[in-house]
């Protein structure tokens, strides 16, 4: 059963769903400062910047904020997953190294895998609230 196509039009993956059927993700996070610096070094080396900031909320994105976290309410982090896309190899690398380095945890470095809809070449690991975060290439 497929869930829709890709973002090209073409049959997607079972777990794919239209790229404008998804408008934006936020998660809620414990330390609002902490999970800033973490996402920075995380999505800066995906061409991701800063875009919105205020009433204890930021926002990421490369044309327009599509990734949010907040301080609002205490973070329930549980089952999940968030995935990144990284315009190649060297990206997806910087992007985890930066988001270890900003206080991540492995949980797979970054290497060849196909599992799901992830691409070609993945790296895992979880932010400071415990919300695993994937990195990935695909050919698609």
């Amino acid at each position: 059963m497929e869930i829709g196509p890709s973002a090209d039009g073409a049959a997607g993956c079972p777990y794919s769903l239209p790229a404008r059927m998804l408008h934006h993700v936020l998660l809620e996070v414990s330390d609002l400062e902490r999970s800033a610096s973490f996402y920075d070094a995380l999505l800066a080396p995906l061409g991701w910047r800063r875009h919105f900031e205020e009433d204890e909320t930021i926002g990421w994105g490369i044309a327009k904020p599509v990734f949010f976290i907040s301080a609002h309410h205490d973070p329930q982090a549980g089952f999940g997953l968030v995935s990144f896309s990284g315009l190649g190899i060297v990206a997806v690398k910087a992007a985890w190294e930066g988001g270890m380095s900003a206080g991540g945890t492995l949980v797979h470095e970054p290497g060849e895998r196909r599992s799901y809809g992830s691409g070609s070449y993945s790296a895992f690991l979880k932010d400071p609230d415990g919300y695993e975060i994937e990195i990935t290439i695909g050919s698609d």
